[in-house]
């Protein structure tokens, strides 16, 4: 079996070319990436449904929008909390994943962790990927892998995201930002 470099913590960015309706456009966070499998979470496809509807204790405690995310087309009836705490120690609750980034035990009070909070987003459902899987993806030319940056789980207008990750890019990928919804209309 070959090794896998981890890209826990790095964004998968869909290429223009990827067709899977669930990922057209897509920015994923990976939360973990190792030999047994990938996971990870769409950080810009916002739901209509309010926090507070699902959630009512972790309820004004995410940023703008104050909406629950679909994470991904994986269990869609779980929750799972992603928030950027600064700092060298997390509190009680939460878990790093990678630099400031970490998950949240949306099972603990919300008190243990509201004053360490630099921002958290609440995803249903994930993106997963099995053994081998995202490696063949990313070989087909699916993904663009690119450096996360901790304003990226927060960003407050996460239907521009995918066109900003790729502008920030300091190599040809800056020019895809550009690349057209439907490029038949040009």
């Amino acid at each position: 079996m070959t090794e896998v470099s981890s890209l826990t913590g790095r964004l998968l960015v869909a290429t223009p070319a990827l067709a899977d309706p669930n990922f057209d456009r897509a920015v994923v966070l990976l939360l973990d990436h190792d030999e047994e499998g990938s996971l990870g979470v769409v950080l810009n496809r916002p739901t209509p449904v309010g926090v507070g509807d699902i959630l009512t204790s972790w309820a004004g405690l995410t940023g703008e929008p104050d909406v629950v995310f679909q994470g991904g087309p994986v269990s869609l009836d779980s929750a799972l909390g992603v928030a950027v705490i600064p700092g060298d120690e997390g509190p009680l609750g939460w878990r790093r994943v990678y630099g400031a980034i970490g998950l949240v035990d949306l099972e603990a009070p919300p008190e243990l962790l509201a004053a360490a909070l630099g921002s958290l987003r609440i995803f249903a459902g994930y993106a997963g990927w099995g053994p081998g899987q995202l490696e063949t993806e990313l070989t087909e030319g699916a993904w663009y892998v690119v450096e996360s940056e901790p304003g990226d789980v927060s960003s407050p207008r996460p239907e521009h995201l995918w066109r900003a990750v790729l502008r920030r890019q300091r190599s040809e990928l800056a020019m895809i930002a550009t690349y057209p919804d439907d490029p038949s209309l040009n």
